[in-house]
């Protein structure tokens, strides 16, 4: 129901917004899922990377970017006053980095990581109220780029030419 409600029509994609424009949305049960329940998406993440790799090949590159979603408030995860190509500007936003497999014809994203900014990381009080967990480390996004990288690698995805911006491409360590 969550998956579908993400997918559905409809400018907020919050729990409550979505269960409305659902039939069968309950946003108390949305809520929990989200918010309570204990389930490992890395290998569902996995099984979706390979099924699309079968039926869109063979690849021509893999394709390093990072997507802002301009917020309102300050209470997503993640939300900052940070640069984001989607507003062209600095502004209130979450920023996810992704890797994606590009053919000639396609591109989808192999797999996904939301930033967050250090401030999030060393606010006790943001962690524990959004559920951060306490192990969770400050990582620059070129340093979830490359966690991404090695993942799909370990995944056996047939790599492409690894692309990025100037963001990524300026900074040694990545390259």
């Amino acid at each position: 129901t969550y998956v579908r409600g993400l997918l559905l029509d409809g400018e907020r994609k919050s729990v409550e917004a979505m269960a409305i424009r659902m039939n069968d949305g309950n946003v108390q049960a949305m809520q929990q899922f989200i918010g309570q329940s204990p389930w490992d998406y890395m290998p569902i993440r996995k099984k979706l990377a390979e099924k699309m790799v079968s039926v869109i090949s063979p690849p021509v590159a893999w394709l390093v970017d990072d997507t802002g979603f301009p917020k309102q408030g300050t209470h997503s995860v993640g939300v900052a006053r940070q640069y984001s190509g989607t507003l062209g500007k600095v502004g209130n936003c979450q920023v996810a980095v992704s890797l994606n497999y590009a053919t000639d014809s396609n591109c989808f994203p192999l797999d996904f990581s939301l930033y967050l900014p250090e401030e999030w990381i060393n606010d006790e009080i943001r962690r524990s109220n959004s559920g951060i967990p306490q192990n969770q480390l400050f990582k620059k996004k070129w340093e979830l780029a490359i966690n991404m990288i090695d993942r799909a690698m370990a995944w056996n995805i047939h790599q492409g030419v690894i692309v990025a911006d100037s963001g990524y491409g300026k900074i040694a360590e990545f390259r």
